[in-house]
């Protein structure tokens, strides 16, 4: 089931500490934007299909990639697309951003879209994969 419209900006307003609730929109917008040029497929659409409408049709219809970014690019990229960003402020924009979108997905379909994505990426969504950190999992 989709997360609300509402919900969604107001958790990405919260994680990202924008002072309204444009900003919030504006920031997922571009992140949802770039991060569907590098989803194909089934895993996309069930992405889609767990965000809010608005979001959801951003993330069908991304902005065009030549080649698959890695996330230091996807980072720079970011800053590119958001008038007054530097890469820090971007990179706290897509942890925003990715952290709820990750929330909405759950974490079985987080794993999926991140074996589409180059490496660096499960840190941008706030999930890291390199076994330094012990996940919920660990024994």
């Amino acid at each position: 089931m989709a997360m609300r419209w509402d919900v969604f900006l107001d958790r990405v307003q919260e994680r990202g500490e924008y002072p309204t609730r444009a900003e919030a929109d504006r920031a997922a917008r571009t992140v949802l934007a770039l991060l569907g040029a590098h989803l194909v497929g089934e895993v996309r659409a069930e992405l889609a299909a767990r965000l809010p409408e608005t979001f959801a049709l951003i993330l069908l219809n991304p902005l065009q990639a030549a080649e698959p970014l890695s996330a230091e690019r996807f980072v720079r990229a970011t800053a590119a697309w958001i008038e007054g960003a530097t890469e820090q402020t971007a990179a706290w924009d897509i942890g925003a951003v990715l952290s709820v979108t990750a929330d909405a997905a759950g974490e079985e379909l987080v794993r999926r879209v991140l074996l589409q994505l180059p490496p660096g990426y499960d840190l941008l969504f706030g999930r890291p994969q390199d076994g330094t950190a012990p996940g919920p999992h660990a024994r």
